[in-house]
């Protein structure tokens, strides 16, 4: 099965299930640095992150795979006068995009990672802006389970990764697999 079926597969099952997507629970509790603007979020998945940015007055640019998940974000963000722009990508693919430097005030990518999209966030981030990262990471508690390996973080990876940036929240939480990273360009 292909990404973008997979994806979609994923999603429309979890639209059964939830009645509206969550926001990442540390990135609201980072709520207070969050100060409006124009915000990327890649990998957005049935967008609890962006509907929740579009809300602190930023203007989404929401990317995923799957179309069945923009549609949602897109119906979601009509309904409640919300301004994002919902797009499919492959994210694997971003490299022939032409992006603007310094386009956005924050890059929020959860429980996706592509290290090469490392390089592509750091550039699209104004001076002053903030890339939230989050996802999983290989823990003792949590090696050879759940995700791949290929799929998880070395332990303080984001920190060496965004060195030289201001980091205003760090965590790597061994219980539940996760490394975050809020960090100041």
């Amino acid at each position: 099965m292909n990404s973008k079926k997979k994806w979609n597969l994923k999603h429309s099952e979890r639209m059964n299930q939830l009645k509206v997507p969550t926001p990442n629970p540390r990135l609201v509790d980072l709520s207070d640095h969050l100060m409006g603007g124009t915000a990327l979020d890649l990998a957005c998945g049935l967008g609890g992150n962006s509907l929740f940015l579009a809300g602190k007055n930023y203007q989404v640019h929401a990317m995923d795979i799957s179309d069945v998940a923009i549609s949602y974000i897109q119906e979601k963000a009509e309904i409640d006068s919300l301004t994002i722009d919902a797009e499919v990508v492959d994210l694997t693919d971003l490299d022939n995009r032409q992006w603007q430097k310094g386009s956005y005030n924050l890059v929020v990518i959860t429980f996706y990672l592509d290290r090469s999209l490392f390089p592509i966030a750091k550039n699209l981030v104004k001076e002053g802006g903030h890339i939230f990262i989050e996802t999983f990471y290989q823990s003792r508690m949590n090696e050879n389970k759940g995700v791949s390996n290929q799929y998880k973080l070395m332990p303080k990876e984001l920190l060496s990764e965004f060195e030289g940036w201001t980091v205003l929240y760090f965590e790597e939480n061994e219980e539940e697999g996760r490394q975050t990273i809020f960090c100041q360009k």
